[in-house]
């Protein structure tokens, strides 16, 4: 992971603590560890951060903003006016990704720091509330969208989850998860 460059940004150090947090849980986010990753010192750290607290929440945020928000934003800018075809797209997104990475596992099992704790909620609300508005732009009243919004996140973090403790009961291929993603929307949109 060593950087080509001698100048860390503060992003370089969050993405090196997301890499160590999803192999190794919050307690792999250690300083001198990540320095040694990235080839630099404690020093560079200290330049851009006051403390590993500090690293932690620039992570945990990274995280945030990679995981919900952009995906979100990359469902809308495909500007596809069918809100099921949407739902098709962004439930195949996350499904590949959860499929794929460990970092949803590793932030749920480190849910107990105050920090982690508020951006896990702050992103299970919105993924929520978008895959609801989805839901809503489908036809559905409010609260039938609320629910299949509910279920559909709880979806993903089962997938996540499986794909950390039993990846061998999931879907191997993309075209397999593709026929898994149909058989969900097909479910939730009876």
């Amino acid at each position: 992971m060593v950087r080509a460059s001698n100048r860390l940004t503060a992003d370089d150090w969050a993405d090196a603590a997301l890499v160590a947090l999803e192999a190794g849980g919050l307690a792999a986010v250690a300083v001198e560890p990540l320095a040694r990753d990235l080839g630099a010192t404690k020093g560079s750290f200290y330049w851009h951060f006051k403390n590993r607290e500090a690293l932690i929440e620039a992570a945990v945020l990274r995280w945030e903003r990679r995981g919900t928000e952009e995906v979100i934003a990359a469902i809308e800018d495909a500007r596809l006016d069918d809100p099921v075809e949407r739902l098709r797209r962004l439930f195949e997104k996350v499904i590949e990704h959860g499929a794929t990475h460990r970092i949803e596992t590793a932030l749920a099992a480190s849910a107990d720091h105050p920090t982690v704790a508020a951006v896990l909620a702050r992103v299970g609300r919105r993924r929520i509330e978008y895959v609801t508005a989805l839901f809503e732009a489908a036809g559905f009243a409010p609260a039938p969208a609320r629910h299949r919004a509910v279920i559909s996140v709880s979806m993903y973090y089962g997938m996540t989850h499986l794909a950390a403790t039993a990846a061998e009961a999931l879907p191997r291929t993309r075209e397999e998860r593709k026929a898994l993603v149909a058989a969900a929307l097909e479910s939730l949109l009876a």
